[in-house]
């Protein structure tokens, strides 16, 4: 039993340039959005970013961090394709694999059980094979003789993920509707990082709730950290939903002036100006 807790910096100091990084949450839901912030204050770089991608991969890419990307879309939900990403696209400055979400599913999969593929339908007779020459196609080996995608395993150096609830040995708790696949980022990689909204007693994490709200076990995070409102401006339900007129403003502002007022400082400078932003709008 180990107090695993840390800062997002203290996160971000075991990340290095280079490494493969998962980021859990889905589209503009749930995302370790604290945590990105933090990893955009560091030098690291050159990443490939294995993600359901939303604003993680469209402010990673437009700081030029992401060398490639493995992603079923990359979405703002509300807004259906991330802007950043979709510039960094079209001035080609990252590689990409686009998978079916299916794949993608089964390639955290085939991570977390530490195999190198699994077979999947998803894919057969589709543009997916066309885009990706490099993936292959296996043959079942019984009398059905059926052909599938051999989805290769998505395996990562560090995942970073973002839940409502967690406590100290980095068992995490999703409250919402969904749990997304926040369990198979941190099952399949080598070390995981848990952000949560709310620190608390291991015992509380099951009074009010069931214990199928356990999502995260302790065995697969490598740290914790408390980030209050760490997901804006994506959603984390129940805690709050998505902050869609900050999204808007982001996804219509220049990368670098959005920056400048809103990423130029620690996650306390971030929040508060946010603050002020809503109260200009007034």
């Amino acid at each position: 039993m180990t107090d695993k807790t840390m800062t997002p910096d203290e996160v971000i100091s075991r990340l290095r340039s280079g490494m493969t990084l998962g980021i859990g949450g889905w589209g503009s839901r749930r995302k370790p959005m604290a945590l990105v912030r933090a990893l955009l204050r560091s030098e690291i770089t050159d990443l490939h970013v294995i993600s359901y991608g939303g604003p993680d991969v469209g402010l990673l890419a437009a700081a030029g961090r992401i060398r490639k990307l493995t992603a079923a879309f990359t979405t703002l939900d509300s807004i259906p394709l991330e802007p950043h990403y979709r510039a960094a696209r079209e001035q080609g400055t990252l590689e990409l694999t686009e998978i079916d979400e299916a794949m993608f599913m089964w390639g955290l999969h085939a991570a977390a059980n530490r195999l190198p593929f699994l077979p999947v339908r998803a894919g057969i007779g589709s543009d997916v094979m066309r885009v990706n020459p490099h993936l292959r196609t296996v043959t079942s080996p019984y009398d059905d003789g059926e052909e599938f995608v051999a989805v290769p395993a998505l395996r990562m150096d560090a995942a970073l993920v973002h839940l409502n609830r967690a406590d100290r040995l980095g068992n995490g708790q999703y409250l919402g509707p969904d749990p997304y696949f926040d369990d198979l980022f941190c099952e399949a990689a080598d070390t995981a990082y848990l952000s949560c909204e709310q620190l608390v007693d291991t015992a509380d994490l099951t009074k009010d709730h069931t214990p199928q709200t356990l999502l995260i076990s302790r065995h697969t995070t490598t740290g914790v950290c408390e980030t209050p409102n760490g997901a804006h401006f994506t959603s984390c339900a129940p805690d709050y939903g998505r902050d869609e007129a900050f999204q808007r403003h982001y996804a219509t502002t220049p990368y670098a002036q959005f920056a400048a007022r809103f990423l130029s400082g620690d996650e306390q400078h971030y929040q508060s100006q946010v603050q002020a932003w809503h109260k200009e709008q007034q």
